[in-house]
């Protein structure tokens, strides 16, 4: 989207003052520098594909703590001065860093726990700016049939795993957006999914925008890493202002080639290579002209 539509949409939004809330992360109240604590994960060696990080910090007021994990950043909301969320672990080391802002300063925690998993070849990340936001995932997932005879993708025989649909049919595992124990909340995020064997295919990554209350426009966030704990890691990062309710964007397309190899194009980012369906603006148009989800959640 061009700087111009850009400033354009947010002319057209609703004004209202800035408040903290709205602009960026907020800091906490407390005139003396926090103490954040991190209770989980202690540190050393792991097994598991989760990884839960939990932790307190002394000033309540603070919310959310932000949070780098192995570099990717989320917003993490706190509950009366304690934060907790299970993230999918990355295989060998991963650096949690917790960072706490108030009036008196920025404190941090950090702990390093390396775990002995397989790499995870896909993972995506999505996160928003703002409070009381729904910035919500799609991912469509290539099929057997999603690529016509001559060439064109066809959205609707493509797998749509989302919020009300977290079920895929090849085995990537979708995460609701858990806050504070309420899978039904605006927030920050994180919307995770993470796939360990990805099928060969085009897959479409998208975000469906619905402020609440009077939140006029946020920025999105996708961390997107494939071959994560790999010589091949990639990541990359995609950022991408929300201004409209019902807005539906497509953030980026992945396409696996197997044996380890994988593209990525980024819409406004990237020159399309060789090897992509040639239909994929006209399968992005498709998507946002269906104006954002129905009753039942479809885009």
């Amino acid at each position: 989207m061009s700087v111009t539509l850009v400033a354009l949409l947010l002319a057209a939004s609703p004004q209202h003052p800035a408040r903290p809330r709205d602009a960026g992360v907020p800091i906490g109240k407390g005139t003396e520098r926090a103490v954040v604590k991190l209770t989980s994960p202690a540190g050393g060696w792991s097994v598991g594909r989760m990884m839960k990080v939990e932790g307190t910090v002394s000033d309540p007021t603070v919310d959310p703590i932000v949070l780098s994990i192995n570099g990717d950043r989320y917003l993490l909301r706190t509950f009366n001065g304690r934060f907790s969320r299970k993230f999918p672990a990355a295989a060998g080391k991963n650096v949690v860093v917790a960072t706490a802002t108030n009036q008196g300063g920025t404190a941090e925690a950090q702990v390093t726990c390396f775990a002995q998993i397989p790499p995870v070849p896909l993972k995506v990340v999505l996160t928003s700016d703002t409070d009381g936001v729904y910035t919500d995932l799609h991912v469509y997932e290539p099929t057997e049939t999603s690529v016509a005879a001559d060439g064109r993708l066809e959205l609707k025989k493509m797998a749509h795993v989302y919020w009300a649909n977290t079920a895929s049919p090849s085995g990537g595992t979708f995460f609701l957006n858990d806050q504070g124990g309420s899978f039904d909340q605006p927030g920050y995020g994180p919307y995770l999914y993470v796939h360990r064997a990805p099928p060969k295919g085009v897959f479409l990554i998208a975000t469906n925008y619905w402020p609440s209350g009077d939140k006029a426009h946020t920025v999105g966030t996708l961390n997107l890493t494939l071959f994560e704990g790999t010589a091949a890691e990639t990541k990359r990062l995609v950022q991408v202002p929300l201004a409209t309710p019902g807005t539906t964007r497509v953030l980026a397309w992945v396409n696996v080639l197997g044996d380890g190899r994988a593209d990525v194009w980024v819409p406004g980012q990237d020159a399309r290579g060789s090897g992509w369906p040639s239909n994929l603006d006209e399968v992005a148009r498709e998507l946002s002209r269906k104006g954002g989800p129905s009753d039942s959640g479809e885009l």
